[in-house]
């Protein structure tokens, strides 16, 4: 096992990456055991920290521990060796403490327990995806072009047409994710062809794309609308009911928006707790 680890990951040069896939999916863990057990009450379990009635949210920590580990990692230069796994696992750990409120972050209210919420999960989800591919060796299409063929690279005839490939393979994944499809646009930057396909597919209804290209009652939406209910939606539900196996449910009311009901957007009032 020693020796495989060895020639696998460390010789490599995967070693901090591997530090951080594990940091990252240990705390994203720890983390959701923690607030599941707050949530159900459990009286030997620790609360919330609400010094002087605030709720501290476990993405400050997280901004920390980020900080820590990646200007550590800046400044160590073997790559190689104990401190850089040290940093690379306290950037993991504070990445999964941060993505793990990445909700928060996004609608600046604490829709922790929310359908709102489960925008936290989704992206440790893609986080944990990206990084697994990563580690496992995937790279994103054209990269080893763009590490060896450095200035004037695409002079050749060959060369311009590889970049010209790149780029639309990119292209087709920015269309995808427009189109609400984030997981075909995210796997077609590591597989070439697989992002154009669904750039040029329908968009999912709500994306960006439908709602700036499919005009109301328009034949586009509404088999747009009919391809969700018979194949998008039931692998939602999927997706959701593995999600909740690991997160919990995410069934709670929303607080109210501040802005909406005319409270000013006070930064102290954002961070208490709902």
């Amino acid at each position: 096992m020693a020796e495989w680890f060895g020639s696998t990951v460390v010789a490599t040069g995967r070693l901090p990456l591997f530090c951080f896939f594990v940091a990252f999916v240990v705390g994203f863990l720890l983390i959701r055991m923690s607030v599941r057990m707050i949530r159900a009450g459990v009286r030997w379990w620790p609360g919330n920290l609400r010094p002087g009635g605030l709720h501290i949210h476990h993405v400050v920590f997280g901004v920390g521990l980020m900080l820590v580990g990646g200007v550590a990692a800046l400044l160590i230069p073997d790559r190689q060796g104990v401190p850089i796994a040290v940093a690379a696992g306290l950037f993991g750990l504070g990445a999964a403490l941060v993505l793990d409120e990445f909700a928060l972050i996004l609608h600046l209210r604490d829709v922790y327990w929310t359908e709102q919420g489960r925008a936290s999960v989704d992206a440790v989800f893609v986080a944990v995806a990206l990084t697994g591919l990563l580690l496992t060796g995937f790279r994103p299409f054209g990269w080893d072009w763009f590490q060896t063929a450095g200035p004037g690279g695409w002079q050749t005839g060959a060369q311009a047409g590889l970049l010209v490939l790149v780029l639309v393979n990119l292209a087709g994944s920015v269309v995808s994710l427009l189109k609400g499809k984030i997981w075909t646009g995210l796997a077609g930057v590591f597989l070439p062809a697989v992002s154009v396909v669904a750039a040029v597919r329908l968009a999912v209804p709500g994306s960006p794309w439908a709602r700036w290209r499919y005009p109301a009652d328009s034949a586009k939406l509404r088999e747009a609308q009919r391809r969700d209910l018979r194949i998008r939606r039931p692998l939602i539900k999927a997706k959701i009911r593995v999600q909740e196996l690991i997160a919990g449910r995410h069934d709670l009311e929303p607080p109210a928006d501040p802005a909406a009901v005319g409270v000013a957007e006070d930064p102290a009032v954002l961070t208490r707790a709902s």
